[in-house]
């Protein structure tokens, strides 16, 4: 009975969020002109699974008490990038996937070496590596243009069996791949201990560097997934700057969403998936309901405040501080 209640407890953000992301969603679909069908659920997951990918790369920096501000232009980097490189022949094509994400590995690395090693605030490297990465992109894309191999774009962005969205197929593969092996690796552990308090995890002798530089270089590459995946939806490359920022802010929602502790040293990625979906549900809904474009902005901003609040009302159960971790 006590472990039974111990996984409600460390699972309740995920299952609140994937609550609330399947309320949203039935009432969407309810309200739909089209009503639940395939194309529905393809349109909606392929525009979901592009701040999920962002979402999971900011959870696995905020676990370790820290913010990555420069997610959103590793996106635009990499998709502006991928817009360059994934064309060609299927060998050609499978060398410009591989490039773009050992680009994002690459990105979250730099951003974990000068937090790390430099002993920089999280927030301020990357927003000064963020602003590196989005001058590049516009290096390589001054303006929108580009392609990508569409034999490729339309396998990743179509159906399975004609029912299963591809997109939601590869967020799963992501999740098995890359999140489920890390935490619960000791390099995992180790970046949960350090958001949960360093000092502590480091006299225990917990190799927190190489936790906190492997949580920096994996959210890089989860990033750089993201940007893939924009690039085969849009079939071009473009270094938006207000794309890039926005899909920060709203990783940011998604992972508070999901139950993640801003605090560092609680949460899951796949509880930030199920945020990111019921995020990007809000504005699926404003569309259905017929609001008004210029309304929007105020509605997302004021879902991003209520969950960024959500961690702070929580610490004021909270009556000692060794429970928040626990």
């Amino acid at each position: 009975m006590k472990d039974w209640r111990y996984w409600l407890a460390e699972q309740r953000g995920t299952l609140l969020a994937l609550g609330i992301f399947i309320v949203m969603f039935v009432i969407y679909t309810s309200n739909h002109p089209a009503g639940f069908t395939a194309n529905v659920v393809q349109t909606a997951a392929n525009k979901g699974v592009l701040l999920a990918f962002v979402a999971m790369a900011q959870t696995l920096v905020v676990i370790t008490s820290g913010i990555d501000l420069s997610v959103g232009m590793i996106f635009l980097l990499t998709n502006c990038l991928a817009s360059w490189l994934v064309v060609g022949t299927p060998m050609q094509t499978t060398l410009g996937v591989i490039a773009v994400l050992v680009a994002g590995l690459l990105c979250g690395a730099i951003n974990g070496a000068i937090v790390i090693y430099g002993r920089l605030q999280p927030i301020v490297a990357t927003i000064a590596t963020g602003a590196v990465y989005y001058g590049i992109g516009l290096l390589l894309r001054p303006f929108p243009g580009g392609s990508v191999n569409e034999d490729l774009a339309d396998a990743m962005t179509g159906r399975l069996f004609d029912l299963v969205p591809a997109s939601l197929v590869v967020l799963l593969a992501v999740v098995l791949l890359i999140w489920v092996p890390f935490s619960r690796s000791v390099l995992g552990r180790a970046a949960y201990a350090a958001g949960s308090s360093e000092t502590a995890a480091y006299m225990s002798g917990v190799p927190i560097r190489r936790g906190k530089f492997a949580a920096y270089t994996l959210a890089g590459l989860l990033a750089a997934i993201g940007g893939l995946f924009l690039t085969f939806f849009t079939y071009t490359g473009e270094a938006a700057y207000a794309s890039g920022n926005a899909y920060t802010l709203f990783s940011i929602a998604a992972v508070v969403l999901g139950g993640v502790s801003l605090f560092g040293g609680k949460g899951s990625a796949i509880g930030a998936i199920f945020g990111a979906l019921a995020f990007r549900t809000i504005g699926d809904l404003l569309f259905v309901f017929d609001f008004d474009p210029l309304w929007q902005p105020l509605f997302q901003g004021v879902i991003l405040l209520v969950a960024v609040s959500l961690g702070a009302f929580a610490l004021f159960r909270v009556r000692n501080r060794l429970e928040w971790f626990l």
